[in-house]
Formats: structure tokens, sequence, C-alpha cells
């Protein structure tokens, strides 16, 4: 096992866990897990996650020793009023995941390593580091005009629905939803389109073998951006942002925290794209009525972001100190795996879960807290997400599904669920 050099994301490739660097309890002795620990039943949590929320929830209580993969023990926050008190306490529930007494019972290709191996992005930073950084990634999304973004995602839109417009036929998943976020958000960075097509190509061999080969081309191309940037600080981007921030960001922050971005924004908005376009081909409230109206497009995300979020748990925070959380002892750096799709549907806030959730949009999709989805980031997603869906409606009107619902797919990770495809069908038109 190696240290991570806090200098260099390459340093810290997927696969290696971190050595701790803070002061912690003694590790577990190994075999010995939280009293009443559940292993994860990842057939139901496949099948059926809300069932299998709620059942926790009654059985177990907001707070629930769970066993991933049966031996590396989590605290799963469960409750939603659990899961506001961990993500509004940062300074107890931490998120430097070098804080982690139990690194040594994680498997060297745990799949969960790409999201809990320490990196120096601002997504690990803590205290006045990641509030200085915070600031500036915060500030240069705030900054984004609302306008602009809109047209540049439809452009996109409107260039991949050419691709395929003229066969009548497409997977909506593959050939629309998961190519529009990356394209999109690298515009927004300072990128041109040969070079979002390029980073879009790298980041899908960010796991298996390929991945220090991507990550390396990845941050060469932001090196690149951000020394074009400095030659031309007149430029009108986040990248030109965060180069003139008053928090004084470095070249290594900056590619740092960019890279982290990218991380963050393309499979979530990606899967909430695809999610939305499942909702509405599948449900009659969002077909379009003998008078032309359907549900709107925003009532679909906000239907998607409570019943079908696109990151049902996020790990994590890792406790700096013991403390009492839902009646249980949380130890010293113990890990603590947030439940945000379980929040969502805890009957203490919605006892009537099958009631749908209307216009309440008070949803822990984008989690809470300083570690949360930022407003910004927040509302570009969803900006993203609908103007993909308009204008695909708007191209096809007559879009259906060429397979019957229930046969269509989910493709579930623990940190990811989305569906893994969406076969359609559609009169040919005439290329935008």
């Amino acid at each position: 096992m190696t240290t991570p050099d806090p200098t260099s994301p390459l340093d810290a490739p997927p696969g290696a866990p971190p050595e701790p660097v803070f002061p912690s309890a003694p590790a577990p002795p190994d075999g010995e897990v939280p009293p009443g620990s559940v292993p994860l039943d990842y057939q139901r949590f496949r099948d059926e996650p809300m069932e299998l929320y709620r059942e926790l929830l009654r059985d177990h209580g907001p707070v629930v020793p769970i066993l991933l993969d049966g031996k590396i023990p989590v605290w799963t926050v469960l409750g939603y009023r659990e899961v506001v008190r961990v993500t509004t306490d940062p300074n107890l529930y931490a998120r430097d995941s070098r804080r982690w007494h139990s690194w040594h019972l994680v498997p060297p290709d745990w799949e969960l390593t790409t999201f809990v191996g320490y990196r120096p992005t601002m997504l690990f930073s803590e205290g006045a580091d990641h509030q200085r950084r915070s600031e500036a990634i915060c500030d240069g999304l705030a900054a984004v005009d609302q306008f602009e973004l809109r047209a540049g995602c439809e452009r996109v839109a409107d260039q991949l629905i050419d691709t395929f417009a003229g066969s009548g036929r497409a997977d909506l998943v593959a050939e629309y939803a998961s190519q529009i976020p990356l394209r999109v958000v690298t515009r927004l960075y300072g990128l041109d389109d040969a070079e979002s097509a390029a980073i879009q190509d790298d980041s899908l061999h960010l796991t298996g073998n390929d991945a220090p080969l991507a990550l390396q081309k990845m941050q060469t191309r932001m090196e690149t951006l951000i020394k074009r940037v400095r030659e031309n600080p007149d430029q009108v981007n986040v990248a030109a942002h965060l180069v003139s921030h008053p928090a004084g960001l470095t070249d290594d922050e900056i590619i740092n925290d960019l890279l982290g971005s990218i991380y963050a924004v393309q499979q979530p908005t990606s899967d909430l794209i695809g999610n939305a376009l499942r909702l509405m081909l599948t449900d009659e409230r969002f077909a379009i009525t003998l008078s032309g109206g359907r549900r709107s497009v925003g009532q679909a995300l906000n239907e998607v972001l409570w019943e079908d979020t696109p990151v049902p748990f996020w790990i994590g925070r890792w406790a700096a100190d013991d403390t009492m959380l839902g009646g249980r002892r949380i130890r010293k750096g113990d890990c603590l795996m947030l439940g945000l799709a379980a929040a969502n549907a805890d009957p203490d806030v919605r006892p009537d879960f099958h009631s749908g959730a209307g216009g309440n949009q008070a949803h822990m999709a984008f989690s809470h807290g300083k570690h949360g989805c930022p407003p910004a980031a927040r509302e570009i997603a969803e900006v993203i997400a609908t103007a993909a869906i308009e204008v695909l409606l708007d191209r096809l009107p007559d879009v259906t599904l060429s397979v019957p619902a229930d046969e269509l797919e989910w493709r579930v990770t623990l940190m990811m669920r989305g569906v893994a495809a969406l076969p359609v069908e559609f009169t040919p038109a005439h290329l935008h």
C-alpha cells in the first residue's frame, strides 16, 4: 500500500487505497464488525431498492451497520433527518477518506475505490482548504450564462440527433444521454469541440487496465487548457474564472478540481436524462393527450430525483471523533455511507410514498450541505437534462420504445443507477 502524493492525481491510481494520515482510533481487529451488521442484499438493491430501504428502516432504524461485499463495515445512513444531520456537520462527519481505519479490509480491486480512494481534489478537502476551493469552483459555475448554456445544450443535442434521425431507430442511452453532459460541461471549461470529444473518449477508459493512460491523457489536456488560459487571460470560461479567482488556486488545484468535477457531472447527469426519458416513454401521465399536452419535463425530472435518483448511495463521510447518530455509537474513523435514495423514501418525511412527490423539491438526490452538489452545479445539470429531453421530443415527437417497458434493464452499481438502454423507434426525420 502506498501513500498518495498530494500534488498529483496520477500518484493516486484508482486501485491504490491511501495510508491513514489522521490520528484515529485503532482499527477493529480483523473480523470484528458492529453488532447486528447486515450484509447488503445486492439482488434486492438492484431489483426493488425502495422496498429494501423501507424494510431496513423498519427493522433496523435510520442508521444501519451494513457489510459491503460481505466484510467491509460501513454505517449506512438511511433516515432523512440523519442524512441532514451528517451533511450539515462537516467537522464531525468529515470528507477525507484517509481518516478511515478499515482500509486494511478493502481488496485492491474493490470497485468503489475509484470513488473512495483519496485524491487531492476539492471533493476530499476539508475546513478552510475546502472553503477556499469550493468558493472558487462555485463562483466559476455561477458565472455561466444560462442562456448560452441552454443554447450550447441545444446545439449538442441537435448534433447528436442528426446522427440517428434518418434511421428511425436509436438507443437513447448510448447514442444520446451518455454523450451530452461531458460535451456541454467541457465546453464551459474552455475546451473546443475536438478537445471535448477527446475527453469524452478518455472518460470511457477510466476503469480497467487503460485507466492510468486515460487519466494521464485527461491530465495533459487540462494542463494544456490552463496554459492557454494563462496566455490569453481575456477568455470567458470556467477555467479562466478559476485562474483569476482571488482564492489564488495553483494550477494543480485547478486541474484536479476540473477533473474531479468531470467525474461528478458525467454519469449522474447522463442517468438523470436517461431515467427521465424512460419515465416519459413508459408512464401514461407523460404521454401526449388529444389536446396535445403532456406533463412537463420539469415534473418528470423532479419525480426521477425522488424515485429513481441517479446516485442512490454516496460514500461518504468519516467520523472525526466518537459520536452518537440515530441511536448508534459511531467510532472515530468509522465510514458512513449516505443513503440518498433511502432518505427520499423515509416514511417519517413521506408517509404516503406511493402518492408521488408532486412539486416537492426537498429531495436528497444532490446530497446536502457544504459537500453536497453546489446550487450552481445543480442548475447546470437541470438545464442540460431539460434541454436534452425537450430538443429530443421536439425533433422526434412520435418517439416510442421499441421493446416492452418491462424488458428495460437497469445498470446498477452501489453509487450509480441508470436505465442501461432505451431502444426507441420513430418516423425518420430530416437533419436539423
